[in-house]
């Protein structure tokens, strides 16, 4: 009887001591990750590279890793720090906001956990650095939409996204659109782009421009309107008055040659 009642208290006192410590205290550090969303009209797009678009709603999301679910009675408080100057606290692990200009940021995230009550305060740190960048929403021809035949003609475009960006074009005779046909790629480093290109016979000929940057990509069609040269037209003309003016010269001079008769 001695050795079961001493079995028995043993594991009573055993139970009491697993019932006393709590494992969460054991614990030193959170695990998990950011997750970057942007949203444009009905698509979401996850930007997970940390290249961001300018003035597009974004929202970051700390996904907690726990998969044996210590965390699941815990109280978390949340400081986003965006990196420009704008600072959110809240409960909840994920921040809504928006850059206005492109440039480089930190975000930075401070996540605290009270697991129990008298378990003291656990903290950790996220930081991801941030490339806000300007979306390409326009490409605008600049200057006239009018050229002429076998002249060297040079075409400026402005492109509103941020560079460097890849631009593949192509010009389509009568804009009949070439199915097996590629096109040029250049890539650009500022916001103008200059094209350089000698058209070989009249008519509307279509211009189709495709521009991309690492967050973003515009495609666009211009008609330019090729017509026949002046000097082409006045080279006919004078090649026209010379023949007139050689026919006439001749008709003169046979008119007004002196005839010699017969004695």
């Amino acid at each position: 009887k001695n050795v079961v009642w001493i079995l028995m208290l043993l594991l009573l006192v055993i139970l009491g001591v697993a019932e006393t410590i709590d494992p969460l205290t054991d614990l030193e550090n959170i695990a998990g990750k950011l997750v970057f969303y942007q949203m444009e009209g009905n698509a979401t797009y996850v930007r997970d590279k940390g290249e961001l678009a300018s003035d597009v709603p974004t929202e970051t999301m700390f996904e907690l890793f726990d998969p044996q679910n210590n965390f699941s009675k815990a109280k978390f408080t949340y400081t986003w720090d965006l990196g420009n100057g704008e600072v959110i606290q809240g409960t909840e692990p994920v921040v809504r906001y928006h850059y206005s200009e492109s440039g480089n940021y930190t975000l930075q995230l401070k996540v605290g956990v009270n697991v129990t009550k008298y378990a003291p305060l656990l903290t950790d740190v996220y930081s991801m650095d941030v490339q806000v960048l300007d979306a390409i929403k326009n490409i605008e021809l600049k200057g006239p939409s009018d050229y002429e035949v076998s002249q060297n003609t040079s075409l400026a475009f402005h492109v509103d996204g941020s560079p460097p960006m890849w631009v593949c074009w192509r010009f389509l005779l009568n804009c009949v659109p070439d199915m097996m046909g590629g096109c040029t790629l250049t890539m650009l480093y500022e916001n103008t782009l200059r094209l350089n290109h000698t058209f070989t016979s009249a008519g509307v000929h279509c211009l189709d421009i495709s521009v991309r940057n690492d967050i973003s990509k515009l495609q666009s069609s211009f008609s330019l309107y090729v017509k026949r040269s002046n000097n082409t037209h006045m080279f006919f003309i004078l090649s026209c008055a010379a023949v007139l003016v050689a026919t006439f010269s001749f008709i003169t001079v046979i008119a007004c040659r002196p005839r010699h008769h017969k004695v």
